[in-house]
């Protein structure tokens, strides 16, 4: 038997568009007051821990929502300002619970409903504890974001889940000036974990906005005081990876300014113990300082921290150990001074400029060292948070606070993690990326040894206060970032209409040798478990092949034909921020055809060896 699946998938603003429309429809062909409301569980499909609430009122009134908790410290509420519809997002719902939710009117009456909320999906991460009081977190959540193949959760002061996305969107969730938050999408455009662009949404789970970049999105993103956003980048035609940065316009998705980091630094002009001519800086963080009118970028595969002049491009200064810097570079780089403990960071991510010009980061000091010799084995390593400042007068540079090295392996994170600041003596250290092999700090990234009973993983969320812990969550799995955030917010308003796509994919890179094989009439075997899934803007092939095999999918119009190259060779990956998408089966592959730069109605064919297959899909571009 030969056979091939296919399937078309809406996007994600098209489904959340009809489920509002249902929504609504139904809320105006009924008379909902608040004595008798119309509640919608989940009706933007992706939280399973929201609701909305719709009714009228003859007059114009404010309204206070509360989810009551299971204690009163537990409460979270909101309320929405006054109006005669309202149509009012709920958040911070239990799982699997008969939550009692109270809504008020403004000095009136108050009404009681119950929502029945799912039980949490297998994905969501197991608690091992959390360490904090209401009176430090009150309503607040901490939201980590996956690295593996948990989903985005938010845990409130007890350690219950009150938030989370049952979608795997990945990488830095970040609150918006106007209350809505950024993070990338769940649409994979190529291994391991560049996606499409990133969603602007509310908490609730509605997709205001889905901007999508040509170079497709990895790690990390900033909006500036104008709304418009920084977005870490890459130029699909480029042998390279990670080493591009755009400002990409708020309202339209256009694509501003461009940074290519080969302008500043020449590539292999330092080596990290990670580092590959692929993936040369591997850049991980991104942030402006108005304050200098400068970008700071992450470069775990450099082991430093590289500032640039944001109009201009031109570099400013680098942190991070000189050893081994080409003599051109030196000039850029610091001298520690001071009586104190100093450490260099290494393979960094997240770094921030504090207001006062300091700058923190997290430093998982994977290798701790320049010198290969010197090289360090994980279980005798550590990771922490760091915070240095800095003269750029006479180069010098001081570390004036850390946190995580006394903890030794235990706070061990070879990849991913953050620091957050949010005044003096007070910050967020996340060692997201703990990973265990026989109970020691593993070697191998732990999405490569999927299903081996002897790999264990952590996340570990500390919030430091005066160097007093007031906050430390312990979690089953890697988390990618962890960030404190109020699931409501003072412009708290829940927009109606579809979310709108801004900007262009890119031109997927094609192959440019020809393979001269006419069709062979057959359809492509079962055996290769062929999946073809077309959206609106692109379509995904998904098979299995053995390792070895020569593979290449082509469209074909007439005589026009467009190639792309299917690797089936074991993937080795020095770095894995987001193991999101890797498969347990080494044989599967994946690949994202996006429909830019096509034309018309195209033949799906696919080469095996030395026969090409029909699939009997027509992909229409």
């Amino acid at each position: 038997m030969e056979s091939i699946k296919y399937s078309f998938l809406p996007s994600i603003l098209t489904r959340q568009a009809e489920s509002e429309e249902a929504m609504l429809a139904e809320f105006e062909a009924g008379n909902y007051t608040i004595e008798e409301p119309l509640v919608k569980y989940n009706p933007y499909l992706i939280n399973p821990l929201a609701a909305v609430v719709l009714f009228k009122t003859e007059k114009e009134t404010a309204v206070t929502v509360t989810v009551l908790g299971k204690e009163p410290q537990g409460n979270i509420s909101h309320t929405y300002p006054r109006t005669t519809t309202h149509i009012l997002p709920v958040m911070g719902l239990y799982a699997d619970y008969d939550n009692t939710v109270e809504i008020e009117l403004y000095r009136g009456y108050k009404k009681t409903v119950h929502i029945k909320t799912e039980p949490l999906g297998k994905d969501v991460p197991k608690l091992i504890h959390m360490n904090t009081t209401a009176g430090y977190l009150r309503d607040q959540v901490i939201i980590i974001t996956p690295a593996l193949t948990q989903l985005a959760t938010g845990f409130d002061y007890q350690g219950e889940i009150r938030w989370y996305l049952n979608i795997p969107v990945v990488f830095d969730l970040k609150r918006l000036k106007n209350g809505n938050i950024c993070i990338g999408t769940d649409r994979l455009l190529q291994m391991p974990y560049y996606m499409s662009g990133i969603y602007e949404m509310s908490m609730v789970g509605k997709i205001y906005k889905e901007f999508v970049i040509p170079g497709g999105y990895h790690h990390d993103q900033f909006e500036l005081e104008d709304g418009n956003l920084l977005v870490l980048t890459e130029d699909l035609r480029s042998d390279t990876v990670e080493d591009m940065c755009v400002l990409v316009d708020r309202n339209t998705g256009e694509i501003l300014k461009t940074w290519d980091y080969k302008k500043f630094l020449d590539p292999g002009c330092s080596k990290s113990g990670s580092w590959s001519a692929h993936d040369w800086f591997h850049n991980n963080a991104v942030w402006y300082d108005k304050n200098t009118n400068s970008l700071t970028f992450s470069g775990r595969h450099v082991d430093a921290m590289v500032n640039i002049d944001y109009d201009s491009g031109k570099l400013n200064w680098i942190i991070g150990d000189p050893t081994g810097w080409p003599e051109k570079y030196q000039k850029y780089m610091f001298t520690p001074v001071g009586d104190g403990e100093f450490d260099w960071q290494y393979e960094q991510h997240a770094n921030l400029i504090t207001p006062d010009g300091d700058v923190m980061c997290f430093d998982n000091g994977h290798f701790r060292s320049k010198i290969p010799e010197k090289y360090l084995a994980n279980k005798d390593n550590f990771s922490r948070g760091v915070r240095y400042k800095i003269n750029t007068d006479d180069m010098t540079i001081k570390q004036v606070w850390q946190y995580g090295k006394e903890r030794g392996a235990e706070f061990f994170s070879k990849y991913i993690c953050n620091v957050e600041y949010y005044k003096e003596g007070h910050y967020m250290v996340h060692s997201g990326g703990i990973q265990y092999y026989k109970g020691e700090a593993a070697e191998i990234f732990a999405a490569m040894m999927q299903d081996d009973p002897d790999v264990s993983t952590r996340s570990i969320t500390v919030e430091v206060l005066d160097d007093q812990v007031m906050l430390e969550l312990e979690v089953e799995g890697n988390f990618y970032r962890a960030e404190k955030l109020h699931l409501y917010h003072d412009k708290e308003e829940l927009l109606l209409g579809k979310g709108k796509y801004l900007g262009v994919m890119g031109v997927t890179k094609e192959f440019d040798t020809d393979i001269p094989l006419e069709t062979s009439g057959k359809l492509i075997p079962e055996r290769y478990e062929s999946e073809i899934i077309e959206e609106d803007d692109r379509f995904t092939y998904k098979a299995i092949f053995e390792k070895g095999q020569l593979v290449m999918l082509m469209l074909e119009q007439g005589d026009e034909k467009h190639r792309y190259y299917i690797s089936t060779a074991a993937n080795k990956f020095n770095a894995l921020c987001c193991g999101t998408f890797i498969t347990k089966d080494a044989r599967a592959v994946t690949l994202s055809v996006n429909k830019a730069g096509l034309s018309g109605d195209y033949d799906v064919r696919v080469i095996v060896d030395d026969e090409k297959y029909e699939t009997g899909v027509k992909i229409r571009c």
